[in-house]
């Protein structure tokens, strides 16, 4: 039952996106933008309903987080990317643990292989930090939909992974793009400060965990 009602889901969500032309106003950026802010609060719903069904199969989740705070007050632009970027995580978990599991599996990179005892013994820990340097990749969703971690655990540990990229480029969006979508000559700066504050703090977790015990 829960394969059948995530599928249906899916499908009954890309046909209404399809249904109301929202594939072909995504090629007309500018005339999204003001219909989503002219909408009010189902601008907001329909911002995220997009983000959480098209990204965990193919759109970039960092075309929604970008784009948020070009659109709306950071405030906002953060709430709604937090709220669909979870969607988005969820739902591509849930593809790959309850619908299609034994297909992801197959098509799952070997680099993403060495995570398995990680995730095994440190379940939170190893999925905080993957999502907290990798973010959202759809590969991802799926590799973490057919692993051992548990669905809330998961769900919590990808929450608090989120929480700090997403807030910051939320905030300084702004800064990182003008008003037409072209990047600031000082983003890459920007991006790469965030890189790598990112980083610094996967490496300050992973060396903090504690040591097992001999045998």
């Amino acid at each position: 039952m829960k394969r059948v009602a995530v599928l249906v889901l899916v499908l009954a969500a890309l046909a209404l996106a399809w249904r109301y032309g929202l594939f072909a106003r995504l090629s007309a950026p500018k005339e999204l933008a003001a219909a989503l802010v002219a909408a009010g609060a189902w601008g907001w719903l329909a911002f995220v309903a997009a983000y959480a069904f098209l990204q965990p199969f193919g759109v970039p989740g960092t075309v929604f987080v970008v784009a948020a705070p070009l659109i709306w007050p950071w405030p906002i632009a953060f709430a709604l990317s937090m709220t669909g970027t979870m969607a988005a995580s969820v739902i591509g978990f849930s593809f790959a643990r309850f619908v299609a599991r034994d297909w992801v599996a197959a098509r799952i990179p070997a680099r993403f292989r060495k995570y398995d005892d990680a995730i095994e013994r440190h379940a939170f820990r190893t999925t905080f930090l993957l999502r907290l340097i990798f973010w959202m990749p759809q590969v991802l969703h799926f590799f973490l939909g057919v692993s051992k971690v548990p669905f809330w655990t998961h769900f919590w540990a990808s929450l608090f992974g989120y929480l700090a990229p997403i807030f910051l480029v939320s905030y300084i969006g702004s800064e990182i793009f003008d008003g037409a979508g072209h990047m600031r000559p000082r983003a890459w700066l920007m991006l790469g400060a965030l890189a790598a504050a990112s980083l610094l703090l996967a490496a300050i977790l992973n060396r903090r965990r504690p040591s097992r015990a001999p045998g």
